[in-house]
């Protein structure tokens, strides 16, 4: 965590106030999930409140007061007080001795910032970065420590960053990484000399090479979203229309209503977003398909249950895929999701249909309860006053407004939710991410327009493409501007054809139309602005992790884990390789740093001894006095699987999940009632299939690898050995229950392996 703070630092050096105030916030996510006993809050709570209190405040003033007010020299001091209080607690808990060779770890890992800085393009910003880390390491207890103890891992260290300097001056990056990669092994190596033994100079290490995940994810989240991102939000706007759909169809409309579903899908079938949805989540794809094809049928057919069922669907899938493409950006496109459904809901509520609006407002409520996208806990992490605000008093205050009839309150209540929602996005996102958001809320404006104008309803049609005109014009959370710099010939027909869905509505004319073209040039729009800021540095963020999985094989903590903990090693070695090829092959690059990092704890945990303690809420049974009980690989003779474990794969099964070394692939998979599921053991060692029994459906009985009635019963059997599926095994389950079944590996879910099944 100090690391991340230099990182979110340098970020801010480079000019990247946006991506650097992410960087603390996310790091104050993680502290505050950090919990449990031995998690990083908790202790640090516990060996002394005035550096909690004191760490917690400099960290939400270096993301506000520093870098989003654009103040560098206020995020440099409170970046120094915050990593100081870190570092005393540390001192307090381990003494002086190892503090300072984590101090010395901590300055080889931040040298690596002026890296990652040079690959970006940056090298003002890298040198920059560079001289504060030599001037640390002039300040710092351990200058003198190890210059005595080890003058040769000294001058390596010193000459490395001076050398960094030097290159960034030229403008070499070549130079600037390997110097940096030099300076990071000289600090690791003078480390080792320090430590009172091999495994404390280990664990922190790991925690270098686990900081070095997150710089490439920083590096790779540089110059802005990419184009999945464009793909997401260009989703998002489906999801309104959909609902538009049912609206109309709820009044009658049904030619109307049918020509709105049909339309999203023939807008899809040529859509960009096509292939990405159908590439990120190929059951999502075919599900959203799905759903829109039942919703044209069931309006055709005046089914309102029908269309009530396919509505859902479409959204589900809809969710699952923006999830998988926009990330931890996923919770922007939420909030613009909300701000249309909102807007219908105060549309609803002119006509006279208050039980109509203040359904959709509870069910956004519930939405928001359940996390849908990370919304709930993203509002809550970016500020817990804008989220007392949102959920407290204007969400809670609007449901009660709609309920009483209460024109005041909605006007209050409903502006509240506006407002506060474009605040948390102009907060939490980047003015390109925001504009995505924004154009899928215009968008779904110009839509709800046409369904007022298809109710006789011109006035009110004309006054909403009004409002969204003067919103756009007003800044729109910096999107007026990201569109004009980023394509003028887009932004000049974006204004012509919103101001064609008012003219239209005041002439009388059909609008739907017109709304259909104003939507391809919102679409447009995201993708402009995408293309103009983004250009994200996955290919350099790659080379970083290529180069901590080549110096991990040839370090000296390699062969300390697998000693320690076969289990640990494994896993941290499969995640290094999992997020390299996330960097690579355009995968999940947030998900996957968030993986390396939890794999990285666990090996830190493992080479202590600690393995039980480890402060992830995770059930480790499969591990034991620090020796993985599943052996060196599957087929372990003193394993066995139980009733429900074969040889094989049977013939009859309905759906095949693959167990990969640390996965389950499918991790979410949707069944009907009765059908059969087989979980193929395809890569590393020992797995089970374990049922989270808080998370069965009511009336399902327990199921797990094993045969075992209960939870409690699954894990105590993994500890003597039984549940295990190896290598050529499947474990075979038929789901009589619908609902969602949670499940997860317990050896491995410290490495994330969960899973659902949707029954159906």
């Amino acid at each position: 965590m100090r690391a991340r703070l230099w990182d979110a630092l340098s970020l801010g050096v480079a000019g990247d106030t946006g991506t650097g105030g992410a960087v603390a916030q996310q790091t104050f996510g993680r502290f505050e999930k950090a919990s449990g006993e031995y998690g990083a809050h908790e202790m640090l709570e516990h060996t002394s409140e005035a550096n909690y209190a004191e760490f917690e405040e400099a960290l939400g003033e270096l993301r506000t007061a520093g870098l989003q007010a654009g103040d560098l020299g206020r995020a440099r001091e409170e970046t120094n007080i915050a990593s100081t209080q870190l570092a005393e607690a540390q001192q307090k808990l381990v003494g002086e001795p190892t503090a300072r060779l984590l101090d010395l770890q901590l300055l080889g890992g931040t040298v690596q910032n002026a890296a990652f800085l040079a690959a970006a393009g940056d090298f003002d910003a890298a040198r920059t970065t560079a001289e504060n880390v030599l001037h640390r390491f002039e300040e710092a207890g351990v200058h003198d420590t190890l210059e005595s103890a080890d003058s040769e891992a000294y001058e390596a260290f010193e000459g490395a960053v001076e050398s960094v300097v030097a290159a960034a001056e030229n403008e070499d990056g070549q130079t600037v990484q390997t110097k940096a990669n030099e300076a990071f092994q000289a600090a690791i190596d003078g480390s080792y000399t320090l430590a009172e033994s091999e495994p404390i100079a280990g664990t922190g290490h790991i925690a270098s090479l686990q900081t070095r995940g997150w710089d490439a994810a920083a590096l790779a989240s540089m110059g802005g979203p990419s184009a999945a991102f464009a793909h997401a939000a260009a989703l998002t706007i489906y999801r309104a229309r959909t609902h538009d759909a049912q609206w109309l169809a709820a009044h009658g409309e049904t030619d109307r209503a049918a020509t709105m579903a049909g339309d999203v899908f023939a807008h899809f079938e040529g859509a960009r977003a096509h292939e990405a949805l159908e590439e990120a989540d190929g059951e999502a794809y075919e599900g959203f398909e799905g759903g829109l094809s039942d919703l044209q049928s069931a309006i055709e057919n005046g089914n309102p249950p029908a269309i009530d069922d396919a509505v859902s669907s479409v959204d589900s899938n809809l969710v699952t895929g923006i999830d998988a493409l926009a990330g931890t950006n996923a919770p922007l496109l939420e909030a613009a999701f909300f701000r249309a459904r909102f807007a219908d809901a105060y549309e609803r509520y002119q006509l006279g249909q208050n039980d109509a609006a203040a359904s959709i407002t509870e069910g956004l409520f519930e939405r928001f309860e359940r996390n849908e996208l990370d919304f709930h806990e993203t509002v809550e992490a970016t500020s817990e006053d804008l989220y007392a605000q949102f959920e407290e008093e204007h969400l809670s205050g609007l449901i009660d407004a709609f309920s009483n009839a209460d024109d005041s309150a909605v006007e209050t209540h409903y502006e509240g939710v506006q407002s506060t929602l474009v605040e948390f996005e102009t907060t939490a996102g980047s003015t390109a991410t925001v504009s995505g958001a924004e154009a899928g809320y215009m968008a779904s404006r110009g839509f709800d327009a046409a369904v007022l104008d298809a109710l006789d309803r011109d006035s009110r049609a004309e006054e909403i493409a009004r409002d969204a005109f003067e919103h756009f014009e007003s800044g729109a959370g910096g999107y007026h501007e990201a569109l004009e710099d980023a394509d003028e010939s887009t932004y000049g027909a974006f204004e012509t054809r919103l101001g064609g869905v008012s003219t239209a509505a005041g002439n009388g004319n059909d609008v739907y139309p017109v709304a259909t073209k104003f939507n391809a040039e919102a679409v447009a729009s995201i993708y402009a602005i995408i293309e103009r800021t983004g250009g994200s540095h996955t290919d350099a963020a790659a080379t970083v992790m290529q180069d901590v999985f080549a110096h991990f094989e040839e370090a000296r903590v390699h062969e300390l884990i697998e000693e320690a903990d076969h289990n640990a090693y494994d896993t941290f070695e499969a995640q290094l390789d999992a997020y390299i090829s996330a960097l690579e092959e355009g995968g999940d690059v947030v998900g996957a740093a968030e993986a390396f990092a939890r794999g990285s704890q666990y090996a830190q945990f493992a080479l202590v001894d600690s393995v039980e303690k480890l402060p992830l809420d995770l059930n480790l049974a499969g591990t034991a006095g620090g020796e993985s009980s599943s052996g060196e690989g599957g087929g372990e003779s003193g394993l066995e699987g139980g009733p429900n474990v074969v040889e094989g794969v049977p013939d009859d099964v309905d759906h095949v999940v693959e167990m990969t070394a640390v996965a389950f692939d499918p991790a979410e998979l949707t069944v009907s009632e009765g059908d059969t599921v087989a979980w193929k053991h395809t890569a590393g060692e020992a797995h089970s299939v374990t049922a989270d029994q808080d998370a069965i459906p009511e009336g399902g009985a327990y199921w797990a690898s094993g045969g075992f009635d209960s939870e409690a019963a699954a894990t105590n059997g993994w500890e003597d050995g039984r549940g295990a599926v190896q290598s050529g095994q499947s474990f075979v389950h038929t789901f009589e229950t619908t609902g969602t079944h949670e499940y997860y590996c317990i050896p491995h879910e410290a490495a994330g392996m969960s899973g659902n099944v949707v029954v159906e």
